[in-house]
């Protein structure tokens, strides 16, 4: 069994091959994080994604319109579980447990801003799309249909950004003076 935890940073991954590949390694044992979720990329023009998700977003219970499902998820974050979860079957023990090691954020949480992110290449848009195809940000396409939090999202991740800059010029300024102290001995 593994134990150590693979953390995923969704930066330009597309939705689908993304979800394909956390689905599998979910099923094999692994515990996954996914961050930046926000940045995931969805093949197609952003109107085309948009009136498809709307429709979507108009299916309910057609005998009890006030029974609780299907949810409609607005925060990207969610919108990758669940697209993961389509992928796994989560209605047996196994698939159940396999989407219980799967842990999905919209920026990027103090715990896992210190650990290494990895970049899946399989699912990248830029290795797997032609130049001239149309992408959707999957955030800007949330935040058009109902998900409140995107500013908020966008300023936490610039603190996140500006704090990790200070960080390392701080160490570059060690370092430099930590060479200049060996060079002398």
């Amino acid at each position: 069994m593994f134990q150590k935890v693979v953390v995923i940073d969704c930066r330009g991954h597309i939705l689908g091959r993304l979800a394909s590949i956390i689905a599998k390694e979910l099923l094999n044992g692994q515990n996954v994080v996914a961050v930046r979720c926000e940045e995931i990329v969805k093949t197609g023009r952003k109107l085309r994604n948009k009136m498809t998700y709307s429709r979507f977003l108009h299916k309910r219970s057609c005998t009890n319109p006030k029974r609780g499902g299907p949810f409609h998820f607005r925060a990207p974050s969610r919108v990758l579980w669940r697209t993961v979860r389509g992928m796994i079957p989560h209605k047996t023990k196994r698939g159940a447990a396999a989407l219980e090691r799967l842990k999905v954020f919209d920026g990027v949480p103090p715990p896992y801003d210190k650990l290494k992110r990895m970049v899946v290449s399989d699912a990248l848009a830029v290795t797997r799309l032609r130049p001239d195809r149309k992408t959707t940000v999957l955030g800007e396409l949330m935040a058009d249909l109902g998900w409140k939090h995107a500013e908020a999202v966008k300023e936490l991740e610039t603190k996140r950004i500006d704090a990790g800059h200070a960080f390392y010029a701080e160490k570059k300024k060690l370092m430099a003076k930590r060479s200049k102290l060996l060079a002398k001995a």
